[in-house]
């Protein structure tokens, strides 16, 4: 994703990120007992991931998974994280962290879209990636580059071994196993500048 992470404090408990995060009006993740916040994305990660979600949306009516945006937040370990993905797909009836007496922590994600950035792409390959592990239900993790039309698929095998695709070109077609859907790139990244940095205010 785009966002641009700070920390704001060195330790504190997930109870009391999510105290916090109930009154708090801009959004933060929630990784290695850190509060991380998250800053404005770009012009290009906003349209990428809306493209995305439209395209997830129309070829998923009717059948028993559906993507989320960016408000659904995700719990993992056992509340050992809290995260704001670009994109989620959850199958079947959603599961509430019971944590979260607002309900506005889901605990089963299927498919986890991240949109990367320089920023962010390390944490994402790593800590957040480990962290989605966590969750029983996940099964494949999607990293998509803003600056290039490129696509990367990780897919949990039923034997626990994790596959690799890579996707790269307007020509491309990516397939994500877990939900059974391809999505041509020229459609991901429709009407996107790959150089348009500019911040959404």
């Amino acid at each position: 994703m785009t966002q641009a992470f700070h920390h704001i404090q060195p330790r504190v408990t997930a109870a009391d990120y999510l105290r916090r995060e109930r009154t708090s009006e801009v959004k933060h993740e929630y990784l290695e007992g850190k509060v991380l916040g998250m800053a404005g994305a770009t012009t290009a990660h906003v349209k990428i991931a809306g493209n995305l979600y439209f395209s997830l949306r129309s070829r998923l009516v009717g059948k028993p998974c559906q993507p989320y945006g960016t408000d659904m937040r995700i719990a993992t370990g056992r509340g050992a994280s809290y995260v704001y993905p670009d994109l989620t797909i959850i199958c079947g009836e959603i599961q509430h962290e019971p944590a979260d007496d607002q309900l506005g922590t889901v605990t089963n994600p299927t498919a986890v879209v991240e949109v990367l950035s320089p920023s962010t792409a390390n944490r994402d390959r790593g800590v957040k990636f480990t962290a989605y592990q966590q969750a029983a239900s996940f099964r494949e993790y999607v990293l998509v580059a803003q600056d290039a039309p490129i696509v990367e698929t990780f897919y949990r095998q039923d034997d626990g071994v994790w596959a690799f695709n890579h996707a790269h070109g307007l020509d491309a077609v990516v397939r994500l196993k877990s939900i059974d859907v391809q999505l041509p790139l020229a459609e991901i990244y429709a009407n996107v500048r790959l150089d348009d940095t500019t911040p959404v205010t």
